[in-house]
């Protein structure tokens, strides 16, 4: 790999670093749902060091997290040989799958049609909470009592109040309650640092890998945080379309690699990603 690629790629890793701290068992979630999210899909916990540690993960770090994500129920693993094979499992696939839309939704929302439900009983509320648990994108909670939600109305909601809603105007202190400060600006600061990466140079399949899984992550943190709202839902100078297109375009730059690839990889040292 030439002298100018290395450099790039230490950079980028530099510059992406996640300013908050790694949570090393969703960063582990984050290379699993990108790149081993398939039934049978599994990384040996060699490769999967090799991906995670150029990020300034400790071994001793993923050992941890791993026992923690077997624990709750996210991955298992098999002995293979010497080592051990790790998978998501069922509820872990499904978890997965519930969020990749929205993670890898290249598009912003124009959602046209909108209702309103407003509950006034306990039972109503109920159905609300049960709303809000299904998707974020279900239901857009306005306060305890009124939710809104993209589509037509639907039926069988004689709990509440329910209105179809042609999206006038919307204030400040509901944009401010949908997004928070410390989102805008962690949207803000990602944006930042991908601002001046540009493209690429040709990188080999492992460090394709570590890229691809940081930026996954620092935009899966920031997309599924908030609701998928059109333009006038956002806050002035919300940076979130701009993030879009950046983080796609460096993907699209970062061909997905083999887990066969990633298997037979050499291993990269571990970097200084003190945020640049």
């Amino acid at each position: 790999m030439s002298t100018d690629a290395q450099d790039w790629f230490s950079s980028a890793i530099g510059a992406l670093a996640d300013q908050q701290g790694q949570r090393v068992w969703s960063v582990i979630i984050s290379f699993l749902g990108d790149m081993a999210q398939g039934e049978g899909a599994g990384i040996s916990s060699a490769a999967l060091t090799r991906v995670i540690t150029p990020l300034g993960i400790k071994p001793e770090a993923i050992r941890v997290a791993l026992h923690r994500l077997r624990k709750d129920g996210w991955t298992e693993s098999e002995r293979r040989g010497r080592g051990s094979v790790h998978f998501l499992t069922p509820h872990g696939r499904a978890q997965s799958a519930l969020v990749t839309p929205r993670i890898y939704c290249r598009t912003a929302c124009t959602t046209p049609e909108w209702h309103v439900l407003i509950a006034g009983t306990p039972s109503g509320l109920e159905l609300l909470d049960a709303l809000s648990d299904q998707s974020q994108d279900s239901l857009i909670r306005v306060n305890r009592h009124t939710g809104l939600a993209p589509g037509p109305a639907p039926g069988q909601m004689a709990e509440m109040l329910v209105l179809d809603a042609n999206v006038a105007e919307v204030p400040d202190w509901l944009r401010s309650q949908l997004y928070p400060q410390t989102l805008h600006h962690g949207c803000a600061a990602l944006d930042a640092a991908l601002q001046p990466l540009g493209a690429p140079p040709a990188l080999d399949p492992l460090r394709r890998a570590c890229l691809r899984t940081l930026i996954v992550h620092r935009w899966r943190r920031i997309v599924l945080r908030h609701p998928y709202l059109p333009e006038r839902f956002h806050p002035e100078g919300w940076a979130g379309e701009s993030c879009r297109q950046k983080v796609f375009a460096l993907l699209d730059a970062l061909p997905q690699p083999s887990l066969t690839e990633l298997e037979q990889a050499d291993p990269l040292p571990m970097m200084d990603v003190t945020p640049h």
